[in-house]
């Protein structure tokens, strides 16, 4: 990745010494160009989620106890005093091609980055971690609908007579 100093740490990357003026300085935390990068890759039409499967049931956990979502979920960035770099695990829609989908992410991702922040994003790693099927959309709180048999239908049927 780019010029190292820390993965999402609290240390900051200094984007310019000094302003134009000459009278002071700005500096951006590591998170909030995470924060830029998740926001910016879940923007893309296909991503169905972000993170890995141990990362999605920590924020499934987190949600059932109302905390806020971490827009940061899936993505891991290192930030030089110039430059940046982040590694972004995705979930795919079914049926999206994924090779496109990891390119608009990218270019999403970069543009994003650069026009908030003024650092050089050096690249944009993205990870396929699963396939989102429509069948998963499923609620597991649902009972499943049993189909009667002939004899339970004409029971049923008398009843209602």
């Amino acid at each position: 990745m780019a010029e190292k100093t820390a993965k999402n740490e609290s240390t900051a990357a200094t984007v310019s010494e000094q302003n134009e003026k000459g009278n002071g300085r700005t500096t951006i935390e590591n998170v909030v160009v995470g924060k830029i990068a998740g926001i910016a890759a879940r923007e893309v039409s296909g991503v169905h989620a972000l993170g890995g499967g141990a990362a999605r049931m920590m924020g499934q956990i987190r949600d059932t106890f109302g905390a806020s979502e971490n827009v940061q979920q899936g993505v891991n960035v290192e930030v030089g005093e110039t430059q940046a770099a982040a590694d972004i695990s995705i979930v795919a829609q079914y049926g999206v091609a994924i090779h496109e989908l990891a390119e608009a992410i990218r270019r999403n991702v970069t543009r994003s980055i650069e026009r908030m922040t003024g650092l050089e994003v050096t690249e944009v790693n993205v990870s396929v971690t699963d396939v989102h099927l429509p069948q998963d959309d499923k609620s597991n709180d649902e009972p499943e609908q049993k189909e009667l048999t002939a004899t339970e239908q004409q029971a049923l049927t008398s009843r209602v007579q």
